[in-house]
Parts: structure tokens; sequence; C-alpha cells
């Protein structure tokens, strides 16, 4: 749980800002950035930030100062990051969608990895004869949701991988120059998943003669709850090096590594300081309903996700209560314990019991939250964001 043992600390924060609050915690995001850089690779290595996991300046500019590069999922993205000093090489444009000022943004050195044989066409009308990065969908996905998946059939990210032919066809019309390949399989911890995408995505890479870097996106998942598995990056990083090493062995091509994570580095950063606004209950077959003063508007996962965070009422009370804990809007879904299995269905948690006014801490919300939220909805405004 991190920083909600340090309880004072906490309600000093929520005094002196006013709740709702998103606070963010130097010290973890740290920590996770120790890990990602500490990984070696045989021929080269590149970490990179999925910011659209928390995109608030202050993080940014932190993650940035360790030598960590950007991986932008859009043009704005791309956009905002430069704009935060962040030098244009260091930066990897990944986008579902087309680039709003795709010219821009390669005239300042950003790289890019087209997603789509239209997004291809697009970069080869623009700038034949060029290098460039193609995302392909190696075939297989995983993740803790089916929404969270980003590869395999149901997933529309990336060049579906039977089309490579296609995309060498795109190559050679325009004269364009293949040198990176791009995958991702999800937010997945199963190791034999992770061996397997990779055999998959360096297949892929084979077949581009110019090949020099394989970008194996993030998908690393972070445990929030103590009932949760994360997955372990020194491990991935070892069967990562493994199949690298033999790559070249059997191809003689020696491949850069680019990483790319999000939720690995700031997740557990992160707490949703809230107050109780009110209390119902309905009834002796019923519940009693916890209502915070934030909701679906700042913090979306456990209503599109049936995500689970932990929740702790920051009171001095001795006894426990069963809560189902909601938000402010006018909205059924806008609930913050939803059931594991199925978003739409309410949930009890037990916790100190509660009165109106008292302070509640939502860990886990440094990924994913504040940069994916319902922003608006019901007229609300957005929670503000530290970074201590």
């Amino acid at each position: 749980m991190g920083a909600l043992l340090n309880r004072d600390r906490l309600l000093d924060l929520a005094v002196r800002y006013d709740t709702p609050l998103f606070v963010y915690f130097r010290e973890e995001i740290d920590r996770q950035i120790n890990k990602l850089v500490a990984l070696e690779m045989p021929y080269g290595y590149t970490p990179r930030y999925a910011m659209k996991a928390n995109h608030h300046p202050d993080v940014v500019r932190h993650i940035t100062s360790r030598g960590v590069g950007i991986d932008a999922s859009s043009s704005h993205e791309a956009e905002a990051a430069m704009k935060l000093g962040v030098v244009p090489e260091l930066i990897s444009l990944t986008s579902q969608q087309s680039a709003h000022n795709l010219t821009k943004l390669i005239d300042a050195g950003i790289q890019y990895n087209a997603t789509s044989q239209h997004q291809l066409e697009q970069y080869g009308r623009q700038f034949s004869g060029t290098s460039v990065g193609v995302r392909i969908n190696p075939g297989i996905g995983s993740g803790f949701s089916r929404k969270a998946n980003v590869g395999g059939p149901t997933s529309s990210f990336g060049i579906w991988h039977e089309q490579i032919d296609a995309v060498k066809g795109l190559a050679v019309k325009y004269n364009l120059i293949i040198n990176r390949v791009h995958t991702h399989i999800g937010s997945g911890t199963d190791l034999r998943e992770w061996e397997k995408s990779i055999e998959l995505s360096l297949a892929a890479a084979e077949q581009f003669a110019d090949i020099t870097t394989i970008n194996l996106g993030g998908g690393f998942k972070v445990a929030r709850m103590l009932s949760e598995q994360s997955t372990s990056i020194t491990k991935v990083g070892d069967i990562i090096n493994q199949q690298i090493t033999a790559f070249a062995q059997k191809t003689g091509k020696s491949l850069r590594v680019e990483l790319e994570p999000g939720g690995f580095l700031v997740a557990n950063a992160g707490y949703l300081l809230a107050e109780v606004d009110d209390i119902v209950s309905t009834g002796e077959d019923g519940y009693i309903f916890l209502k915070l003063n934030t909701g679906m508007n700042d913090i979306l996962r456990p209503t599109l996700y049936a995500a689970q965070h932990p929740i702790e009422v920051l009171n001095d009370a001795t006894e426990n209560t069963d809560y189902v804990v909601v938000g402010h809007n006018c909205e059924s879904g806008d609930l913050l314990s939803p059931s594991l299995e199925d978003a739409e269905t309410i949930e009890t948690r037990t916790l100190k019991t509660a009165e109106i006014g008292d302070v509640v801490a939502v860990a886990g919300v440094g990924a994913y939250c504040a940069s994916m939220a319902a922003h608006g909805y019901n007229g609300f405004p957005s929670a503000k964001e530290i970074l201590v």
C-alpha cells in the first residue's frame, strides 16, 4: 500500500490542496525507473515511457530527466512532449489515428511507426526514400481484460502479420527502408505468452532485410491489489536477451531492443484522495453506499474494466463496515468497487466505519486514471494533480 502507511501525510495533503486530489510520489516512480533502465540487451537498448499512462507535466519531465524516452500514442501527445522539452529524437510515435501534423513531427526528428497500410502509404507519399518503422500484430495477445488486449485477431492495433508482403510492396513503391518492427501484446503476466510473442515478433522482423530495431512495446502488468500478480520485468528481460542473441546467431542481424512501459512506471505511485460526501442505505436486505466526491470523471478504470483498486478510509475507527463505494456522477455505472468478474455488478468492500467528511484514499491510480477519465461528465471539474 506504500504511502498509505503514512496516513498523516496523506491527510495533510488533502487539507492543503483540497479534494479530490491525485498525488504522485516521485520515490515510487524512481524505484520503477531503476528497474527499467537496469535491463541490459546484447546489441543496444532504448527504454521509453508510454505517455498515455499519465501525462501530467511534472511526471513526464521527471521520467525523461532520468534518460527515459517517450512513446507517444497520438500526434498530439508527441507535440505535448516536445513542448515539455523532450528531445524529438527520443520520441517514438505509434498512433491509431493518422498524425495531423506528420510533416512537422518527422522534420523535427521524431521516430514514426506506421500502424496500418494506409498510414504507411501516407508516409511514403511524403517521405519517399527514408527509413520508417511498422507496427505488426503478431497474431496473439494477453491482458487482464479483453478490453486491454492489444494483440491477436480481435485487436485493430497494427498490421496483421499475414499482410507483411503488402508492407514490402509499399516499401518498394515508395523506396522506403523498413528498419523498425513494433509489436505489443497487452498487459500480461504469463512468461510463456511473452516468450511466444517475442518469437512471433522476431519472425516478423526477420522478413525485413534492413531491420535494425525491434520494439516490444510495454504491457508489464502491475499488481494494484494484494491478490494480483505483477509481471517480472527482469525475467521478461532475460527472455528477450536470450532470444535476441539466438536471433543474431541464426540470421546475422543484431537488433536493438526498445521497450515502452507506461503503468509499470507510475501505476502504484499514485493515490486519489477524496471525501465521503454521503452515506446511504437500501435497507436490511440491501447495501450501504459510500458516496465519494470523485468518480468516473476522475477514475474510469473500475467502470470500464472492472479494475480493482485498494481503498482505505483514513480515520481512527476501530470497527469495520461493508460498503459499496460509488462516485458522485448521476450514472449507475459510476462504481469504485465493482465485481472482479463484471464491471456492472456491485461488490462490497470491508472498510473502516466511515462518517461524512472522512478522507478516503484510492491507491494504484498513477496510470490510466487522470489521463483516461470521463472528464467533464456531469459538469464536474477534474481532480487536481501534484507530484510529491
